[in-house]
């Protein structure tokens, strides 16, 4: 998946800016697609120049003045696109499985810290996930949320990520409980 297709599916909440897009895709589609503020900025160059989104400048006071983007009727057909074809499977590319994958005795209070760090990282993004739930949900039960909203795909997938992340921390909660059994069953 492109990169373009998550902008453009974040611009269908609406027109904002580069720095706006970055925060809300720390909020709001990093449980499936993340990108650094340089990757942002260069897609949104690139999709201004391809017509899927029109940019404009407004005139701030006392801050520079920002530029809005809001997807465009190509841009709309680009998305629908994307969306009517084949999804690959998704395949896990993570640093972190490689290491204990490879790790020996030796290695592993090096793998024990970057697990236990990773944890920390996985309970962070939980918390903001439950936190962007509960903005969602608004006092509305999940049931009513579904029936009254226009756009169900992004607390949809906000609930993958929150899946996701629950994952991640039972994994590295167990990574770190072997790693510590073994420790002790060796001293």
């Amino acid at each position: 998946m492109a990169l373009r297709n998550a902008v453009l599916a974040a611009l269908l909440e609406g027109a904002a800016s580069g720095y706006d897009l970055g925060k809300g895709f720390d909020a709001s589609v990093a449980n499936f697609w993340m990108a650094t503020p340089q990757q942002l900025y260069k897609e949104l160059e690139r999709m201004a120049a391809d017509g899927l989104i029109e940019t404009r400048e407004v005139q701030q006071e006392r801050r520079p003045n920002k530029r809005l983007h809001s997807i465009t009727e190509a841009g709309r057909e680009a998305l629908h696109t994307f969306i009517a074809a084949p999804s690959k499977p998704t395949a896990i590319r993570d640093e972190m499985m490689v290491k204990v994958q490879a790790m020996d005795a030796d290695d592993a209070p090096v793998v024990r810290a970057e697990a236990a760090e990773h944890l920390e990282w996985s309970h962070a993004k939980l918390a903001r996930y439950e936190r962007l739930r509960n903005r969602l949900l608004d006092g509305r039960s999940e049931h009513a949320y579904l029936a009254e909203v226009e756009r169900v795909g992004p607390y949809l997938t906000l609930l993958r990520g929150i899946s996701f992340e629950q994952e991640n921390q039972r994994w590295a909660e167990f990574v770190l409980s072997v790693i510590d059994r073994r420790a002790t069953a060796e001293i």
